[in-house]
């Protein structure tokens, strides 16, 4: 494999010295540029443009062409999982994700396999290849997917909720019938991740968007519990250098704490805690990644450039920290906007780095 030339983003997140802090973008590879908009015009639907590992790798780099960021992350979906477990994964116009076959009593649980990545996700897999090849060492590339738990809430609801209803449901109706589907899913997503670190991710996330609709005894029972089984079958080391592990839970400022005890290697915080807290709460066991609030693109440049320092010293000095948003990217936001915040980090962050 190519020399890694800018290798902030690994370094970071295992709390190694740095010059300047990394920065990248949850949904950096979207819908606000015009760019990926025509390249998934010409793909012809959003899964189409996921299978297509060439056109995968294109918006995976759209942004890297735009802004000076410190690490690429996979063009995918978290769905691809349940997809390749036989759900018929599609997305309704203006509805968002569907299944044409939820998972709702013991039949349907049972009926799931666990999916082989280099067989049923072999175009996932293809796509970190042809990144890794295309990236050409710039920076490292991240791979993701979905928490067990998250997945889990689209799996039985069969697309989007408001309520959680479905699962909820099964959660406190059939616990053990739910832990049935999240044994499986983990065991997915671990198989998954460990390919994609195999095919070339240099990092992998857990995304686990759904976790913060939880009781704190039901996040650890039905979210922690799965994370941290994945945290622990992953492969750790890949062509001679640690691959570091993030986890993310939306709205899950409150169990950092606990979740820095699963065996990861950093962990995503959103916008609803203080930096400063959020590290007191995990000391010196992991890292942080995030978390300004997204919405502070539709602000002036001068603003957004504001809001980057009062991030930074929220965290304070020292390595230790990735600057991201606290939740992917709006749509309607201005590039112009989110090359503003990517050139304030770097410009803003070396005071906090500098002996």
């Amino acid at each position: 494999m190519t020399e890694l030339k800018n290798d902030r983003f690994l370094r970071a997140l295992m709390r190694e010295p740095v010059e300047f802090t990394p920065v990248w973008m949850m949904r950096q590879a979207g819908r606000y540029l015009p760019e990926y908009r025509h390249t998934r015009s010409s793909a012809g639907s959003f899964m189409d443009l996921c299978r297509n590992p060439e056109l995968a790798c294109e918006v995976t780099l759209q942004p890297l062409r735009r802004f000076p960021l410190d690490a690429a992350i996979l063009f995918s979906d978290i769905l691809t999982v349940p997809d390749a477990m036989g759900l018929g994964l599609y997305f309704a116009e203006g509805e968002g994700p569907r299944f044409e076959r939820p998972v709702q009593d013991e039949q349907a649980v049972k009926n799931l396999a666990v999916p082989d990545p280099e067989v049923d996700l072999r175009y996932v897999m293809d796509a970190v290849r042809t990144i890794r090849r295309e990236l050409h060492g710039s920076v490292p590339l991240i791979g993701f997917a979905g928490s067990p738990w998250t997945l889990a809430t689209y799996m039985v609801e069969g697309s989007s909720t408001k309520n959680f209803a479905k699962v909820k449901g099964m959660m406190f109706g059939r616990p053990d019938l739910l832990h049935q589907l999240l044994e499986k899913i983990a065991a997915a997503v671990t198989l998954y991740l460990n390919a994609q670190i195999e095919a070339g991710a240099q990092a992998v996330m857990v995304f686990d968007t759904w976790g913060g609709v939880l009781s704190p005894g039901d996040f650890r029972s039905f979210s922690l519990a799965y994370m941290e089984r994945i945290v622990q079958g992953l492969r750790r080391e890949q062509e001679g250098r640690r691959v570091p592990v993030i986890l993310f839970t939306k709205g899950g400022g409150r169990w950092l704490d606990a979740m820095a005890q699963t065996g990861c290697d950093a962990l995503g915080v959103d916008w609803t805690i203080d930096l400063a807290d959020a590290r007191a709460a995990v000391g010196n066991r992991v890292a942080l990644q995030g978390n300004i609030d997204p919405c502070i693109l539709y602000a002036s440049p001068q603003r957004i450039r504001a809001g980057v320092g009062q991030v930074l010293a929220s965290y304070g000095r020292g390595s230790g920290l990735v600057f991201n948003l606290g939740h992917g990217i709006h749509p309607d936001v201005d590039p112009d906007h989110a090359l503003a915040l990517v050139e304030a980090v770097h410009e803003l962050s070396p005071a906090y780095h500098n002996n």
